[in-house]
């Protein structure tokens, strides 16, 4: 995995400035650190050696008037190459990039099956073509300047081109998500490219469009032929996800998941990290597996002695705000696997494609009542009683809203301050209404919406950052998009089982029979770790971040506030977030 930074157009005043940018994104590739310059584009990457591991592959990269600075892999690039007239001087996939797209131009796109973020500039047309994978798994963020675009894998960097504002609308909108959701950034005139996006800029213009959108093409009805066809796929899908010449392993939890990578990987390293409460542990579970499929196991016990140091770290590997506690659990496991392999496997997006979580079940199909009505305006607001009310008192896209945000509905209106109620859209809902089909059966609805808000701007940043901390390339199998258009078009009764109100069905034929007894009816578990239980034995480490957030208009101070874990740690990370880059704040609410 790499880092790419670029300034076209215009060049910057400062010559330097695209050089220290490049060196903000040393972690995303230790291995090597290119420039190209000319009078109109400054280019800059960071490279992890995956591939070729020789200077052949070395960017930014030229072919002819074509300069290109590369994140990401692409699993089919040999079968890409051979429809290519060549000639080729590398083994990487990123030289398939720059010929694929002299070759066919923005629709290069089309014919990569992989992760990837990248730019290529035309110095003949000044002209900026950039895309992002079909998922979102890679990322990429640019901003307008005057006469000029800049980008960057990350968007710390781009604020070396001069600090812009805090967007107030932004933070309230991550009140309500937990992240800042596509196409914003916490800062004004920053932006995120979304999943499945290219960009091209020339002559000042701007232009953003979708290249993809999952298409099933048909509907899987029968189990056992679904089951058949998940397995020919995961077969081919998942030792093409291990295409590397550095060594490869897989996080291993205790999830399905998981597990499936690990048979599909057959003899590979596998890392756990295990928790202190036996609750939430799933290293006894992840050992069951790795000993059954015989892998090379490895585990850790997380070990969180600092609160206040564990949030200062997160925010400085995000950049933004960002609320999703199993951050730091992903954090501490790539700093394990990091140890020993350069390339992590991971179970991202089966949730997503197969209908995994709580709410495709009753919990989000269940009726609104009267009952639930007058017992959530009865019970106090942040009480666990109280949430649980919320979100079964309203319906729908609603509902939803309030079991995948930080906050239930009321909950959000309640916490929000006036600095922030002044700047939020009118739609707090506003990013998942964008994707929400109330024409689709409701098991497709929430797969739609998942997989095009909290699986990209959540589950995928999160794995991202936290993991490119370490320079250690993670990649999601289950993510391959022959997969997702495949699950998109499973019927109901592959997907989920009304009876016992469990998901993934047609993998649950699949892989009973393959993983140790009883594996299969364990509880789900999150991946967060007890933020809430560590923050109560450092209570003016909350205490302080409330009163700080309250005393500049951001949250509203409640006598009775009794805060989830995720809400405990999105409002500490909020305020060190603050601290860190508008310190104290800026200005009084």
């Amino acid at each position: 995995m790499c880092g790419i930074v670029g300034v076209v157009g215009r060049p910057p005043a400062d010559p330097e400035v695209v050089g220290r940018m490049t060196s903000m994104l040393r972690h995303r590739g230790p291995d090597d650190r290119g420039l190209w310059r000319s009078a109109s584009a400054h280019l800059g990457h960071t490279r992890l050696s995956i591939l070729d591991l020789s200077p052949a592959g070395r960017q930014p990269m030229e072919l002819g008037p074509l300069v290109l600075t590369y994140n990401g892999e692409i699993y089919n690039f040999r079968r890409v190459r051979e429809t290519l007239p060549g000639p080729f001087r590398s083994e990487t996939d990123s030289e398939v990039v720059l010929h694929a797209y002299r070759e066919h131009g923005d629709d290069c796109v089309h014919r990569f099956r992989g992760m990837f973020a990248f730019a290529i500039w035309d110095e003949s047309r000044r002209r900026l073509f950039a895309a992002r994978d079909r998922l979102g798994i890679k990322p990429l963020y640019y901003r307008l300047l005057p006469g000029a675009l800049a980008f960057a894998s990350e968007v710390e960097p781009l604020l070396a081109l001069g600090r812009p504002e805090i967007d107030d609308g932004a933070l309230a909108d991550y009140l309500t998500y937990g992240y800042v959701p596509t196409p914003k950034t916490a800062w004004k005139g920053i932006s995120k490219l979304g999943a499945a996006e290219r960009l091209v800029w020339q002559d000042g213009r701007l232009e953003v469009s979708r290249y993809w959108q999952p298409d099933p093409g048909r509907e899987i009805t029968d189990v056992d032929e679904g089951a058949r066809e998940l397995d020919e796929l995961l077969a081919e899908i998942v030792p093409e996800h291990t295409l590397a010449d550095v060594p490869v392993g897989l996080f291993l939890s205790s999830g399905l998941d998981s597990a499936t990578l690990a048979y599909y990987l057959g003899k590979c390293s596998t890392f756990t990290l295990g928790q202190p409460e036996d609750r939430r542990d799933e290293a006894p579970a992840a050992r069951r597996v790795a000993r059954h499929l015989g892998t090379d196991h490895h585990e850790e016990v997380a070990e969180i002695p600092d609160l206040e140091s564990a949030v200062d770290t997160l925010v400085s590997v995000f950049g933004e705000p960002f609320g999703d506690s199993a951050a730091l659990s992903v954090w501490l496991l790539s700093r394990l696997a990091r140890k020993r392999v350069t390339v992590a496997l991971s179970g991202e997006g089966g949730d997503e494609i197969l209908c995994g979580y709580r709410w495709y079940g009753p919990a989000m199909t269940s009726p609104s009542t009267a009952f639930y009505r007058g017992a959530a305006a009865a019970f106090p607001t942040f009480s666990r009683v109280g949430r649980a009310y919320q979100r079964r008192a309203v319906s729908d896209l609603d509902r939803y809203g309030s079991f995948l945000g930080l906050f239930t509905l009321r909950g959000r209106r309640a916490i929000a301050g006036p600095r922030l109620e002044a700047a939020a859209d009118e739609d707090p809902l506003w990013h998942l209404r964008r994707y929400w089909r109330p024409e689709l059966p409701i098991h497709r609805r929430l797969q739609w919406v998942d997989l095009h808000t909290y699986l990209p701007d959540g589950l995928l940043t999160k794995v991202d950052r936290a993991s490119m901390a370490f320079s250690l390339e993670v990649r999601p199998p289950l993510l391959d998009h022959r997969l997702v258009e495949w699950a998109l078009g499973c019927g109901g009764a592959l997907l989920r089982d009304p009876e016992t109100d469990r998901g993934k069905v047609v993998l649950r034929r699949l892989l009973a029979p393959r993983l140790p007894e009883g594996h299969l009816d364990q509880p789900k578990r999150g991946f967060n770790l007890a933020i809430g239980r560590r923050a109560r034995r450092t209570p003016e480490l909350l205490r302080g971040a409330l009163a700080r957030l309250a005393r500049h208009g951001l949250i509203r101070r409640h006598r009775i506030f009794n805060p989830t874990n995720e809400q405990v740690w999105a409002l500490l990370t909020l305020d060190r977030w603050l601290l860190r880059h508008d310190g104290p704040y800026g200005r009084a609410g």
